[in-house]
């Protein structure tokens, strides 16, 4: 953009148009650095600083894009990020508008998956004083999963085949999507004050 010599802009005109070009020339644009200063306030909006060595950038990511994020942002993260660069024109301060995050160097679902086994932990989830041993032949089996999944026939396909004489008592659920944790944990609770059943299994596809 050409400028006369002698224009005089107001702050707010000229934050304006150093908000424009840059939101034309980074339009998309893939970004690295170490996260630090996350904040995750009740909006559900994601925000914190994305640095190197030498530099840092602010960067926002709003609900609509967080929500698909399979694991936990953490400060001292190593991501790369995809979004826009834009001006927050209240404080002058160029940002990344963020609509993508990946973890560098472990995928998000490998990344979740050992967050999970962190906070179980923590929460003692895996103590060996808490495990019940199984028995050796178990005669009534139940098993807590959908019926319209194909875990359900594996399962019957393999107790039919290794056991044909047991037991099985089947707690229909949904395995996924809305209220699927609800379900499931009431079905555990009910099978669990049976008196009949030697094992519970919880499974889906």
């Amino acid at each position: 953009m050409t400028v006369p010599a002698r224009s005089i802009f107001t702050v707010t005109e000229l934050t304006a148009c150093i908000r424009a070009t840059l939101e034309q020339v980074f339009p998309d644009v893939w970004v690295e650095g170490e996260v630090s200063n996350v904040r995750i306030p009740s909006s559900g909006h994601w925000y914190f600083t994305l640095k190197d060595e030498m530099s840092q950038i602010r960067v926002v990511m709003f609900r609509n894009s967080a929500r698909h994020v399979r694991f936990t942002l953490q400060d001292g993260m190593h991501v790369i990020v995809c979004g826009r660069l834009t001006v927050y024109e209240p404080r002058g301060e160029y940002q990344l508008i963020v609509v993508q995050v990946e973890p560098k160097g472990i995928g998000a679902l490998q990344l979740a998956f050992e967050q999970l086994k962190e906070r179980l932990a923590r929460e003692g989830l895996f103590d060996p004083a808490r495990k019940r041993p199984l028995p050796f032949f178990p005669r009534k089996v139940g098993i807590i999963t959908s019926l319209s999944g194909a875990a359900i026939r594996d399962m019957l396909a393999v107790l039919a085949r290794r056991c044909p004489v047991i037991q099985v008592l089947i707690y229909p659920v949904t395995v996924q999507g809305e209220g699927a944790a609800d379900q499931v944990t009431q079905a555990i609770q009910e099978l669990n004050r049976r008196r009949d059943l030697d094992v519970i299994i919880v499974g889906r596809g």
